[in-house]
């Protein structure tokens, strides 16, 4: 009898569940509550050091790891050394250093990883990557995110998110899939740069009492709109622990 009364239970939970997190439709994600992976990389086609790390998240890509989110932020304090990386920005610089201020780094640097915004190491080290990876993904995430997206002018988009627990940041990251470069001076001078999850703008919302609402994010005029994606996820502000994640392809 009490296995019977459990299991009516567990089927009620569930089927509140589904009501409240709908499944997916054609512009919608719904992230899972599993263990996630949110790896970012900040990276600049400037710095020589920099290929390496480019090519390990592009091979953990390949792997299609589920629940592991991959985003490149191309940061711009290099673009002086002879090479300007038409990727970077002043705001991806920015992030780096809230990490090196919250994980109490002495200096920014690239190749840079930080996973799950609490572990950080050389980009290029494929072994801590994968170690911290298959850590993370063991802990279930605490954020339920939704994500959903509509044209709203040919290069406008209008994001509707929805988040389960307040007291945190959500980003919303619009992400081109790849691009190849070819780099003509600087110290990748005379190489061809293959580049995957290019960060090309990135929302930050302060998500307190109201856990919905929408966002509008420009497209950049030398991307096509049928090959971006967006990726959100949720950061609490004080420990930079990131707690959910999920992503959608733009149609």
């Amino acid at each position: 009898m009490m296995k019977l009364i459990v299991g009516i239970i567990s089927l009620a939970i569930y089927g509140s569940y589904m009501m409240i997190f709908p499944s997916h439709t054609k512009s919608q994600s719904v992230q899972s509550i599993a263990g996630i992976g949110v790896v970012e990389l900040f990276t600049s086609e400037g710095c020589s050091s920099c290929p390496p790390a480019d090519q390990a998240v592009a091979d953990l890509a390949l792997e299609n790891k589920p629940s592991v989110y991959i985003l490149c932020y191309h940061v711009d304090y290099w673009d002086r050394l002879g090479w300007k990386d038409a990727f970077s920005s002043a705001a991806f610089t920015s992030r780096q250093k809230e990490y090196a201020e919250g994980l109490r780094l002495n200096t920014i640097y690239t190749p840079q990883i930080v996973v799950n915004g609490t572990a950080e190491f050389v980009g290029s080290d494929r072994e801590l990557l994968h170690n911290s990876l298959q850590k993370e993904l063991t802990h279930s995430s605490t954020n339920q995110i939704t994500i959903s997206c509509r044209r709203i002018e040919p290069n406008q988009i209008a994001v509707e998110y929805r988040v389960q627990n307040g007291e945190t940041n959500l980003h919303i990251a619009l992400v081109q899939p790849s691009a190849n470069v070819a780099v003509k001076a600087g110290e990748n001078g005379g190489k061809s740069l293959h580049h995957i999850n290019i960060v090309r703008d990135f929302k930050t919302i302060s998500i307190q009492s109201k856990l919905d609402g929408e966002v509008q994010i420009a497209i950049p005029d030398d991307i096509k709109s049928n090959s971006i994606k967006l990726i959100a996820f949720t950061q609490s502000s004080k420990t930079l622990r990131i707690t959910g994640a999920t992503e959608t392809l733009l149609k």
